[in-house]
């Protein structure tokens, strides 16, 4: 279903005139890594305006219309070949940041076809650097457990990272691997060599938070949980929303379609106004994610099976193989220079 304050539209497509949504905020994306490897595609679609999105659960095509897009998030981890794009965004006037994931799984062999961390970290800073470090959050996502891999070597491989990134960003979102309840990433983990996964209990998830307390004191960056359920407040960590009302309202309140959209009324200059701060009158909590996520809704665009960074913990990745193949028909439509949807 349609969320209830986007418009109806239509587009003209290679198979003819479509009914389309048209939601302010476009993800892209939870289900593939658009940046790192369909940054042409993407911006081939924004100039169509309009791209073809299929539910990977049903079947059914939806296509989705830009007429109305004020904002888009992009989910990542390797920007690189997106930044020397953002300049067209930028003269489109649409408003975006980038929840940017830099692990070190570099060892353990569970990224493998990322580009170096130390490249990572580079392509980080220099976004950051280019739009602003309030616009690029450091995602360390999974924080995954085994056997071999403990608690301690994490929070040594998080301090590592965020050594090198803590000046460039604001915030450090984490979440705790939850490897039981999707059967396809113990396949692949087990598959790929990673068998001795664990879970994390409790008091491993609040050890971690304690020491991620005495190293921020360094940083100074927002901790928050993704989509946990544990209540980790008394470390200074919260619970946080990848696609950010708060955020965009901090972001772009120039804005005033998105304003509008997010039901934001900013505080009128009084003599006797004092610290008043702005209203706020529209509940847009995005109720198709888990439980536990505090999103506003939004419209992801991605595509299952389609990312190529191969990562063992993927759950939008249903085989290596099926991904290949997914990848190469697109590369092969390319170099047929035949523009079409995923």
């Amino acid at each position: 279903m349609p969320f209830q304050g986007w418009e109806s539209a239509q587009v003209q497509t290679k198979d003819g005139i479509k009914p389309a949504i048209t939601p302010v905020i476009i993800s892209a994306s939870r289900a593939t890594d658009i940046p790192a490897f369909y940054s042409d595609w993407f911006l081939r679609r924004l100039a169509a305006g309009y791209v073809k999105w299929v539910n990977p659960f049903n079947g059914q095509a939806q296509y989705v219309s830009f007429a109305k897009t004020r904002v888009i998030v992009f989910w990542t981890k390797n920007a690189k070949p997106l930044i020397k794009y953002l300049p067209v965004l930028d003269r489109m006037g649409i408003n975006y940041y980038f929840t940017f994931t830099v692990n070190d799984y570099e060892a353990e062999g569970l990224e493998p076809n990322l580009p170096r961390l130390s490249e990572r970290m580079q392509t980080f800073q220099q976004l950051a650097k280019t739009i602003g470090k309030q616009k690029v959050i450091w995602r360390f996502d999974p924080l995954i457990l085994s056997k071999t891999l403990t608690v301690g070597q994490l929070l040594r491989k998080i301090k590592r990272v965020g050594e090198a990134l803590h000046p460039f960003t604001e915030k450090l979102v984490i979440s705790f691997a939850d490897i039981s309840i999707y059967r396809r990433v113990q396949r692949n983990l087990t598959k790929g060599g990673f068998a001795d996964y664990c879970e994390f209990d409790q008091a491993q998830m609040k050890a971690i938070a304690a020491s991620l307390q005495k190293i921020n004191r360094d940083w100074g960056l927002q901790i928050a949980t993704c989509s946990e359920e544990i209540d980790l407040s008394a470390y200074g960590i919260t619970h946080n929303k990848c696609i950010d009302d708060q955020l965009l309202i901090r972001l772009f309140p120039q804005d005033q379609a998105l304003m509008k959209f997010l039901g934001y009324e900013a505080p009128q200059p009084s003599l006797f106004s004092g610290g008043e701060t702005g209203r706020r009158s529209s509940n847009l909590k995005d109720k198709g994610q888990r439980r536990f996520c505090g999103c506003i809704v939004s419209k992801d665009i991605g595509q299952y099976n389609t990312c190529m960074h191969l990562c063992k913990y993927c759950y939008a990745n249903y085989s290596e193989s099926l991904v290949r193949k997914n990848y190469q028909q697109k590369r092969d439509v390319e170099a047929e220079s035949i523009l079409r949807d995923f």
